[in-house]
């Protein structure tokens, strides 16, 4: 079975879809590679125009897959294809959209801050679980976080790790709406097409020009966190709180 899933689902719209249900969509290795190589692909491709983000079996994506992430901890290695997928999303030309139903965890809401639009079931739930874990922010989310939501409630969403609810994501601009359960993917396909119907062209430069102002200092907040977040995969911390999501 495919980790990521990738099909054209209407004209110039590329559906992406993180497919491990059984692991409530839990990123491993084999998924960030899979994520990587459908941006690549669509940024590729002239025929697609936008991209759409979703997850199978009702949730977006639980995060890092924990397990994974203890192993290669364990062997010295840092999480360097994570970065990988955080660098080829924060740069794509092309427009994202992101459905969101289920859970949104860790990388699974940082994600969100470099869609071009998102939007999320009214049951959906969003965390940001680093500091919890013995982890840092990392996706340029500690930049990017207080420029949306603020200092206050980007401080409150990533140092205590709570979980928070889709009305809390519109207001932390995290997500564009709220849609009711099981539509967030009809909303997003129909926001999708809509944007593969608009002059190619000129789309792309409107999604550069968005984000000419801060591409640099996201660039470089995402080798900042990087670099702290392979540091603390590797520290007692961590490991303690891996080590006890494990047992559960």
């Amino acid at each position: 079975m495919s980790e990521v899933l990738s099909e054209t689902v209407a004209a110039g719209v590329l559906q992406v879809t993180m497919n491990r249900p059984d692991r409530k969509n839990a990123l491993d290795r084999a998924s960030y590679a899979g994520l990587i190589a459908a941006i690549a692909a669509a940024e590729a491709d002239t025929a697609i125009r936008a991209v759409l983000l979703t997850g199978a079996g009702g949730t977006f994506t639980s995060g890092n897959d924990i397990k994974d992430f203890a192993i290669a901890a364990a062997a010295g290695e840092g999480p360097r294809v994570a970065i990988d997928f955080l660098e080829a999303i924060s740069t794509a030309k092309k427009p994202i959209v992101a459905a969101v139903e289920g859970f949104a965890v860790g990388i699974g809401t940082t994600m969100l801050l470099h869609c071009d639009l998102a939007f999320a079931a009214r049951s959906a739930t969003f965390r940001l679980p680093f500091v919890t874990l013995g982890l840092c922010p990392e996706g340029g989310s500690s930049y990017l976080l207080p420029l949306v939501a603020g200092s206050k409630k980007a401080a409150e969403l990533l140092m205590l790790g709570e979980a928070f609810n889709a009305e809390t994501a519109a207001a932390a601009g995290l997500i564009n709406a709220v849609t009711e359960d099981g539509t967030a993917l009809e909303v997003g396909l129909a926001k999708a097409k809509a944007l593969a119907a608009l002059p190619p062209e000129s789309l792309a430069l409107t999604k550069m020009l968005l984000k000419r102002g801060s591409a640099q200092a996201v660039a470089e907040t995402i080798a900042t966190e990087a670099r702290h977040f392979g540091e603390r995969l590797k520290s007692p911390e961590a490991m303690a709180a891996f080590m006890a999501f494990l047992k559960k």
